[in-house]
């Protein structure tokens, strides 16, 4: 197994995507935190103010709304992406067990996410620590390391998710599509219909909200200790699917 997950993240090195999406997640978090500070003191926030420990989780929290959608594009294309180049039929000859080629690939995109988010957590940390001294905003400590915590299971979840659902759609554009399209439009319309909120807080990103730290008053989050739970079972689901289907399907 060492050695099909050293064989994985050679495949991911041999180009420079995870470099740019790595670059592209720092970025946004940068801009994410910004924004964060610049507008905590407006009219109609509903998040806390920065000086308690809700506001300042939020802000942290920051980093995982940044790496998210990149560590699961970047996890389907590493799936989808043996089917598109047509190295599915070498890869799965060389390993013929091909349950033991998914979980390679799916401890390979954990561990990928977990980076990206330590990457991310660096960058918001760096920005917002300076700027809230010479606001003169002490730091709280209270409900950071379960936000940091939370924030690099959750985006490493986002890695299992992209790779069992491209397993399961196996078309590169479709599986990327698909997952910009949810994240970015359909949970984010979904989650503003207050008539749905009953159910929609057990979306992914509801829960990956709750599992990072996120506070807002004008929506109602599962408790953490129930979120995580729900998000372990998204990622854990799609890849079982995506894997069965892997391991039933005609290659060719």
């Amino acid at each position: 197994m060492r050695r099909l997950i050293a064989a994985e993240f050679q495949k991911l090195f041999t180009t420079r995507l995870w470099l740019w999406l790595l670059l592209a997640s720092m970025a946004l978090t940068a801009l994410y935190t910004v924004l964060a500070i610049v507008f905590a003191d407006s009219p109609g926030n509903p998040t806390p103010p920065l000086s308690t420990a809700g506001g300042q989780q939020t802000l942290l929290s920051t980093a995982s709304g940044a790496a998210t959608a990149f560590v699961a594009v970047l996890a389907a294309i590493g799936l989808t992406g043996e089917f598109r180049h047509r190295t599915v039929s070498p890869t799965f000859l060389a390993t013929p067990v091909r349950s033991r080629v998914l979980v390679a690939k799916l401890v390979t995109y954990f561990l990928v996410g977990a980076g990206y988010a330590v990457a991310c957590l660096a960058i918001s940390t760096a920005i917002s620590v300076p700027w809230l001294a010479a606001r003169n905003i002490a730091i709280v400590s209270e409900g950071k390391a379960a936000t940091v915590f939370g924030t690099v299971v959750a985006v490493a979840i986002f890695g299992l998710i992209g790779v069992g659902l491209g397993a399961l759609l196996r078309d590169q554009v479709a599986t990327v599509v698909t997952l910009l399209v949810y994240l970015f439009v359909v949970e984010v319309t979904v989650i503003r219909i207050s008539a749905l909120h009953d159910w929609t807080k057990y979306l992914p990103g509801s829960a990956e909200d709750s599992v990072v730290g996120v506070v807002q008053s004008n929506f109602e989050l599962l408790p953490r200790w129930e979120a995580a739970p729900v998000l372990v079972a998204y990622g854990l689901l799609l890849s079982a699917a995506g894997s069965m289907f892997t391991m039933r399907r005609d290659i060719t």
